[in-house]
């Protein structure tokens, strides 16, 4: 319903075997350059600001370029890019386009390595010069570096300094910049130290060169690196002289998947991506461990490490809920258990009345979840039918039997989306008048001021689409009371490893957390807690997330109804209702993803409980007490 940023995606394709060898077996030398595309258009959900690519080739002549990059803005990035590259080789002879070994020493993007990202801003900075992978060059070939990564770093100061104290000129004040330098300035050192070594042995020339490209160990460069990042992130990397690596953080916040065969290494965000792609089975990929990376040497060895030790599983719930592809075998799993453990709240809120409920999903990406409410409202109605059937008291008439078996969850396709809201729209009320039409209603799907309409989404997170569009389009039906359920818990804090939630007033529970205490007399509550983070911040420390201080007095169902006030329109004839997924169902729904500071304010890093402190002390200060 209400459109979140996606977290940024990444791929990787490492080819174990000459570009001849996949031209003999699968018709073309592209075969890599064609699995990356697939990879990338496969997660293009994760990524509508921007994409880039980047490829090296292993055995390119001195003289000759070896690593190409290309990037674009906007949705169309994937094909922009790609239709770039291809470029290249428009005003080739078939001869020449069809022969691997021409394609190999003289055209661009005809590589071994490639790895592609696909772009969500997560900092508010955008242009062409964000867009990853980014480039370090270098005349050593090992020296060059392309990196790319789906993270957000909460220390981006801290980590300026340590780097600006090595003598460090970095270009822009941006983590992806920051975390390039840092790894190439490590880089560079292994290098040096790799050439003193080589010098001493007496090598000269080109045999250093050759000889610093084998021994050279990436895993040395991350272990200085990697345990100086606070937050959620899977970077990937790639040398001029053939290196290859992913690393993920220690708490497994952010997603990675990989497969290898003998010919192929491909890595991803997202498992169902690899399956399809690869066509192999679920069991056949692996998952990145927390604080492991994966490696692929110039000459194909490939290997995985641990970097830095791992912390406390805190895999992102939020992924499963909503940002990742619904077709993993255990995503959708969970996204059908998240709807089947709502049903018992959805019955209270109805009174147990299913002869006059209808129930709907808004689409698209709550439809799991719907499919795994009727399943647990099905249930229910077969222990209840046993129940009736098994009560000997009397003997059942013809006519009370059919009643019985005739009982069923009433489903329809209630809510439509009708278009999308186009931005050139940027007047306020005119863009409010066109938001009310995103959604639209199948008529005739309820019976008029007798049936209830409950409709699941997958998250209420703002609250706006809701206002100004949901509850009003879906009253115009005239159901008797409209139930809005929510897969996930109530968002009460903002994410700072990776998706755009940033600001305390943008979650409609803050807002009707405040509004309460303003209710209640209780306004003290906020002034004690910004005291507080104010001299916790003072004192440099991020021990205690004073914002779960604001939550405290209420519990969920007061908060849910103080939305229902600040969320149903003027006018509004049915009763509204809100029903949240609770802690305990997320956690029973998606076991091995517990990560859920989204709901309950335990992050699982010091940057970001410091963050969400500051973003309370901004809002203190900027709008409560502006």
């Amino acid at each position: 319903m209400e459109v979140l940023k996606h977290e940024c995606g990444v791929a990787m394709v490492r080819l174990l075997k000459p570009l001849e060898y996949y031209h003999e077996k699968y018709g073309t030398w592209m075969y890599g350059l064609n699995k990356l595309y697939l990879m990338m258009e496969k997660q293009h959900n994760r990524g509508q600001e921007g994409a880039g690519l980047a490829c090296v080739k292993l055995e390119a002549e001195a003289g000759e370029e070896y690593m190409f990059r290309e990037r674009a803005l906007g949705t169309g990035a994937i094909t922009e890019i790609f239709s770039a590259v291809h470029a290249h080789y428009r005003d080739l002879s078939p001869n020449e386009l069809n022969d691997p070994f021409y394609a190999k020493a003289n055209l661009p993007f005809a590589g071994e390595l490639y790895m592609g990202h696909l772009r969500y801003s997560t900092t508010g900075k955008s242009g062409i010069s964000y867009v990853h992978p980014f480039l370090r060059r270098n005349n050593w070939r090992a020296r060059n570096l392309a990196l790319c990564g789906n993270f957000n770093l909460t220390n981006v100061e801290e980590i300026f300094k340590q780097i600006t104290a090595d003598g460090q000129h970095p270009r822009k004040y941006a983590d992806t910049y920051i975390m390039l330098e840092q790894v190439g300035h490590r880089l560079d050192r292994v290098v040096e130290h790799l050439f003193e070594q080589c010098e001493a042995e007496g090598l000269r020339g080109m045999d250093i060169t050759h000889a610093i490209e084998d021994r050279i160990d990436l895993g040395d460069v991350l272990k200085r690196c990697v345990p100086t990042w606070d937050g959620g992130f899977v970077i990937c990397g790639i040398t001029g002289s053939g290196e290859m690596f992913s690393v993920r953080d220690p708490w497994g916040i952010r997603p990675a998947f990989y497969y290898q065969d003998e010919e192929i290494v491909v890595l991803a965000s997202e498992r169902p991506v690899i399956q399809t792609v690869m066509n192999v089975h679920a069991q056949d990929i692996h998952e990145l461990g927390r604080g492991e990376a994966l490696f692929v040497s110039k000459a194909g060895k490939v290997r995985t490490e641990q970097i830095v030790a791992e912390k406390e599983n805190k895999s992102c719930s939020f992924e499963r809920i909503y940002f990742s592809r619904g077709s993993d075998v255990d995503i959708y799993r969970e996204r059908k258990k998240l709807g089947e453990t709502l049903v018992p709240a959805v019955l209270r809120a109805v009174d147990n009345d299913l002869n006059h409920t209808v129930f709907s999903f808004i689409p698209n990406t709550a439809e799991v979840a719907y499919y795994g409410m009727q399943e647990g409202l099905n249930e229910y109605l077969n222990r209840l039918k046993k129940e009736w059937i098994a009560d000997r008291s009397h003997l059942l008439e013809e006519f009370e039997l059919e009643k019985i078996l005739s009982m069923r969850v009433r489903t329809e396709k209630v809510a439509i989306k009708d278009i999308k809201l186009r931005t050139f729209i940027a007047e306020g009320n005119s863009r409010n008048d066109l938001a009310a039409h995103v959604y639209d209603v199948t008529y005739g799907s309820i019976v008029p001021f007798k049936d209830n309409l409950v409709v699941i989404d997958d998250s209420i997170v703002r609250g706006t689409t809701l206002k100004q569009s949901i509850i009003g389009i879906l009253d115009r039906l005239h159901p008797k009371k409209i139930v809005i359920v929510s897969s996930s818990p109530q968002v009460r804090y903002p994410d700072y490893y990776g998706i755009d939630m940033s600001h305390m007033d943008e979650f409609i529970a803050f807002r009707a957390a405040v509004a309460l205490l303003k209710d209640r007399g209780l306004e003290g509550i906020l002034m004690s807690a910004y005291q507080k983070a104010k001299k916790q911040e003072a004192e440099h420390r991020a021990d205690i997330n004073y914002v779960k201080e604001v939550y405290a007095p209420f519990t969920d169902k007061e908060i849910s109804d103080k939305m229902v006030t600040l969320l149903t329109p003027v006018g509004t004839n049915a009763k509204v209702e809100i029903v949240y997924q609770t802690l305990d169902g997320l956690h029973a729904s998606c076991p091995n993803h517990p990560g859920d500071w989204y709901f309950s304010g335990d992050y699982p890093t010091p940057g970001g409980v410091r963050m969400v402190n500051r973003a309370f002390i901004d809002y203190m200060e900027h709008v409560y007490l502006h």
